[in-house]
């Protein structure tokens, strides 16, 4: 045979040979069991409420109600007793997001900018009271409110959307993003049809239902800011928490706006329990870690009779900053059933974020990660007790 003949056939069987090799590839249940996969890489949602206090919730010592799904999260997961926010929800917000005290600067992007950046499909719902417009600062969705005015009324007419490849351009021919303010026609005029603080739990389900990592979206991992604006201090009297009902609190012999703040936390509450079941149904429950936490804590209510709530120590205090409630859960990899005493605060959110998602975390962040904490590889300087009513 001459030498030619001889390389083309050996070409040929080289090329037959591969073409196997790349079938083998895409059929996983014939690759072989030692083949090197990337790992799927997590998802993070990071729940953040605005003037909740540690005392809001039963895991934490509250006894005048309960939050069964928030103690739930705390037992399969672990709660934190010295984690500190900023002085409001906007400066708590900047900072997480910086990594640092200050906001980025010298156009360091910041987490969710740099989550995207490295795979993450990003959301936030709630309130922003940032610099610029979210989609602007590393998110691919948005809804909710632009300003903390906006975000203190809970039966808006109107909110702001970022919705990509939404509706059709004036040619009718591709798909472009919605930008700008969605009407809430059952509450114009002054109506109250729509219930702000669920529509945000809806939005939250939905955004997990519709981003759910699979095949179909090469198994994206998603980032999802949960930026509630709620419950608030009281600083007027019942209406600063307007519920649909007060119940199931309604003989209760306390002040109305007690009963409306306790309602309120309970359909957070509430809440919580359907983004589980949400995961639970979207097959996510071990590969997604969820943060839980307020922003700051409340101001001393005005109306002095509701302040049996929650004891002095939870309330804003100018020289010393409140402990805030903070609750990681991540089956699988944060053991069940811890409390820790490791001191953190806003500025850890970025860097632990970015550890979870093997990512780098950027130079100028102040912030260090806590994720060998979490995953009890290390343990905090304290040593770790339970507080009252602890799981």
């Amino acid at each position: 045979m001459k030498l030619n003949h001889v390389l083309f056939l050996l070409a040929a069987l080289s090329a037959v040979f591969t073409a196997h090799a790349d079938l083998a590839s895409l059929l996983t249940n014939v690759a072989p069991a030692t083949a090197n996969r990337p790992p799927r890489l997590p998802s993070i949602i990071f729940i953040q409420c605005h003037d909740l206090a540690r005392g809001d919730l039963s895991c934490y010592g509250q006894t005048n109600y309960q939050t069964p799904n928030l103690d739930q999260l705390a037992a399969n997961g672990i709660r934190f007793t010295q984690y500190t926010g900023g002085a409001d929800s906007a400066a708590t917000t900047a900072q997480l997001l910086a990594g640092n005290i200050s906001a980025p600067t010298n156009g360091e992007p910041n987490l969710a900018q740099r989550l995207q950046q490295n795979g993450y499909h990003t959301g936030l719902i709630g309130e922003w009271s940032q610099t610029g417009k979210p989609w602007n600062c590393g998110f691919d969705e948005f809804a909710g409110f632009l300003t903390d005015t906006e975000a203190q009324n809970y039966y808006a007419d109107a909110l702001w959307r970022y919705a990509p490849n939404s509706i059709f351009d004036s040619t009718n021919s591709r798909m472009v993003a919605f930008m700008g303010k969605e009407m809430i026609y059952p509450n114009t005029g002054g109506k109250k049809g729509v219930y702000l603080p669920e529509l945000f739990i809806n939005a939250m389900n939905n955004f997990v239902r519709v981003n759910t990592p699979d095949a179909t979206s090469h198994y994206r991992p998603f980032f999802l800011l949960m930026n509630f604006p709620m419950p608030r201090s009281a600083t007027l009297g019942a209406d600063d928490f307007p519920v649909p009902s007060d119940a199931p609190f309604t003989e209760e012999k306390w002040p109305k706006a007690a009963k409306n703040r306790a309602a309120l936390i309970t359909r957070l509450d509430n809440g919580i329990g359907k983004l589980f079941e949400q995961l639970k149904s979207s097959g996510m429950t071990n590969n997604v870690a969820v943060f839980f936490t307020s922003s700051s804590a409340p101001e001393k209510f005005a109306n002095t009779n509701l302040n049996f709530l929650l004891p002095a120590t939870d309330f804003r205090n100018a020289n010393k900053p409140a402990a805030l409630p903070m609750i990681v859960n991540w089956p699988g990899t944060i053991p069940a059933k811890r409390i820790s005493q490791a001191p953190w605060s806003a500025i850890d959110l970025a860097p632990t974020a970015l550890n979870i998602a093997f990512v780098k975390p950027a130079d100028n962040f102040t912030g260090i990660s806590l994720l060998p904490i979490l995953t009890g590889e290390k343990k905090a300087a304290a040593p770790d007790s339970p507080l009252p009513n602890g799981l």
